[in-house]
């Protein structure tokens, strides 16, 4: 397990809300941020799944150290009674994880609905607790986009316009972040493959594509998968290390290595 010292952010103390947190990548870094001290509040709609999560890190960590509440990405209301309910029981929020996402391009409505407009909801729901220019304490966000936030998944158009605009959103986000004061910075992962139900099954949720489900199983192939604690580990990074802000980790089996943009000045 990945652990960072000073000078960079200790999570002792912190509180880390992570959408998507019932299962696969949301799971791995919720489990990763309590491993380094953090308190987690676990946000899903997969009851049952994110409560066993809870249950059994309850028992390692204490039941003062993870929380789960129901809540869809897709509902500003939703949202902002979870963190609302985050504040109350802890006392404020100081890392968020928007990690909510599916693909579905038969369901291409609801997966911008997720993917892309769930990271805007979290992020804005958030600042407004964690601003510093509002009494917030500060912090930081990660989110999690995809090598399809890099560069086009053949067989994803949709999935793939989401993750660019997560990536986007993180950049801007970022800037407009340091040059107002907020407090708080903003990251983004870009995970190539990973061994998680998203993929299980792919040629199912690719509608109109499915008949480039070869060229998408040859990429894995070609590629590799990686574990989520890979990822998680990748998350932990992009949380402790405060010089991070604006900056998008690209993750391979291979490595990982932070992207270069080109300059907008």
């Amino acid at each position: 397990m990945l652990r960072l010292t000073s000078p960079k952010m200790a999570l002792d103390g912190k509180i880390a809300v992570v959408t998507g947190a019932a299962v696969g990548i949301g799971e791995a870094i919720a489990r990763t941020l309590l491993q380094n001290s953090a308190t987690v509040v676990l946000l899903d709609v997969n009851d049952a799944a994110g409560k066993a999560v809870v249950e059994d890190v309850t028992k390692q960590y204490g039941e003062d150290k993870a929380l789960f509440l129901r809540c869809n990405v897709e509902s500003e209301e939703q949202i902002k009674a979870a963190f609302q309910k985050t504040v109350d029981t802890f006392g404020g929020i100081d890392i968020l994880c928007n990690n909510a996402g599916i693909l579905n391009e038969s369901e291409w409505e609801k997966t911008v609905s997720v993917n892309l407009l769930g990271v805007v909801r979290g992020t804005y729901v958030a600042l407004q607790h964690m601003n510093k220019l509002t009494g917030g304490r500060g912090g930081v966000v990660v989110n999690t986009a995809s090598m399809a936030g890099l560069g086009p998944l053949v067989s994803c158009p949709v999935y793939t316009a989401t993750k660019h605009g997560v990536v986007g959103f993180t950049r801007a986000m970022a800037a407009a972040s340091a040059v107002s004061g907020y407090g708080v910075r903003c990251n983004a992962i870009c995970p190539h493959f990973v061994q998680t139900d998203l993929i299980t099954n792919i040629k199912s949720k690719l509608g109109q594509f499915s008949h480039l489900d070869d060229a998408t199983n040859q990429m894995m192939e070609n590629t590799g998968l990686l574990t989520v604690s890979e990822v998680a580990e990748s998350v932990l990074e992009l949380v402790m290390d405060e010089t991070k802000n604006g900056d998008v980790l690209m993750i391979l089996k291979q490595g990982k290595q932070y992207i270069t943009f080109p300059s907008m000045q």
